[in-house]
């Protein structure tokens, strides 16, 4: 058993979308195929992985460092003699080897990816759903056969007014879902407060309404925003200010008693572990949301969560950043709280399998070997395109 290849792409995930930090006009992320030389009906099983976006595509750093690492191992190092497959940890050690610690920038990326491809590999091998096989091996076989959902959008469009940004929340209530996010902070408090009130008119409460920072505020404007936002009840107040700045975090926990949500910009257990000890985060009420494909993979994603039981947190406190099937199924198999989704934007990775409806803000899994991304027509062509 043993990795017979490694193919990379860098595919555009463009779109004219903004959020308060970053416009997406030249996002483009990285899509990876690892060929192994299992059979399963008569071809070869391949695993398929890609990054999140908002962090580019990593086919630099995966050519350059990680690639020839793995391809140069000794194939026999890097089973699993106990459930006859390859194991992930193994591959992982490898890909990290001769790395320092520290500096969770980008690496953490491009490990993620290739993570991603290695877990979807050793599923199909295995024969079940990803979620199923996490389930099975870390969770005593009980999974979520649904996960809460809700549909991420809201970003500054060029030209979009109120009646634009409202007509999109309608559209994510008529595909079943009931709470909704929309970015801030790229416009004045007054203007982003009309924003507010206008989707409340869609979607009937601020709990059914999420609001995201993307990282711009200092502490002054936290403040100010969370006084502001105090009286609309919102589901949860996101990434407020940079996400190192811990104590800008348990700063602003003094005075927003509402629900907060960050986490997705930290790409390590070291990092998740700071933001759980320093950053004030309060685990009755606040929202942690780690994505796996950013940060070195589900290797490093369980050792972050046992890092979290350990401090007091359930995982159900965690909705993974990334709107894609990979976080959908560790949150099934390893009982995380639910998971992002986008059901318009960076299309065709987000979104989930073709064909499972949204049902009150609820999505199922398909039942298929892997991760599921076969099940996802357009996403499964564009990843197809690196073995043709």
């Amino acid at each position: 058993m043993r990795i017979v290849e490694i193919r990379e792409k860098t595919v555009s995930i463009a779109s004219p979308i903004a959020n308060a930090y970053i416009d997406f006009s030249k996002m483009t992320c990285s899509v990876v195929a690892v060929i192994t030389d299992v059979m399963r009906d008569g071809k070869p099983v391949v695993g398929f992985g890609f990054n999140s976006n908002g962090r580019y595509g990593q086919g630099a750093l995966m050519r350059e460092r990680f690639l020839p690492r793995l391809l140069a191992a000794d194939p026999a190092s890097l089973v699993d003699a106990e459930h006859d497959n390859l194991d992930p940890f193994k591959i992982w050690s490898v890909l990290m080897s001769n790395e320092k610690p520290g500096g969770h920038g980008e690496r953490s990326v491009a490990v993620g990816t290739l993570d991603m491809a290695v877990w979807d590999a050793v599923a199909k091998i295995e024969g079940k759903p990803l979620w199923r096989l996490l389930a099975d091996r870390y969770r005593g076989g009980v999974a979520d056969e649904r996960v809460w959902v809700y549909a991420a959008g809201g970003y500054y469009y060029p030209g979009k007014g109120l009646a634009a940004l409202q007509d999109e929340m309608k559209g994510y209530l008529d595909r079943g879902y009931s709470t909704v996010k929309m970015k801030i902070g790229g416009a004045d408090l007054a203007e982003d407060i009309k924003r507010i009130e206008a989707v409340i008119k869609v979607v009937g409460s601020g709990r059914n309404l999420c609001v995201d920072v993307n990282g711009r505020f200092d502490i002054a404007t936290a403040i100010e925003y969370g006084k502001a936002l105090l009286p609309y009840d919102l589901f949860w107040y996101e990434e407020v200010g940079d996400p190192l700045d811990y104590a800008l975090q348990a700063e602003l926990a003094q005075h927003y008693g509402k629900p907060m949500a960050t986490g997705e910009n930290l790409f390590s257990m070291q990092d998740a572990r700071n933001l759980i000890r320093f950053g004030g985060m309060r685990p009755e009420i606040d929202w942690l949301q780690f994505d796996c494909a950013l940060s070195y993979g589900l290797v490093e994603y369980l050792r972050t969560l046992d890092m979290m039981a350990a401090h007091g947190w359930s995982s159900r406190r965690v909705v993974p950043h990334g709107g894609h099937q990979m976080s959908l199924n560790i949150a099934a198999g390893l009982h995380l709280g639910g998971n992002e989704s986008y059901p318009d934007v960076f299309q065709p990775f987000g979104g989930f399998a073709d064909g499972i409806a949204v049902e009150n803000s609820y999505v199922g899994l398909p039942q298929i070997p892997g991760v599921g991304f076969e099940a996802k027509a357009a996403l499964y062509q564009v990843m197809r395109g690196l073995l043709d």
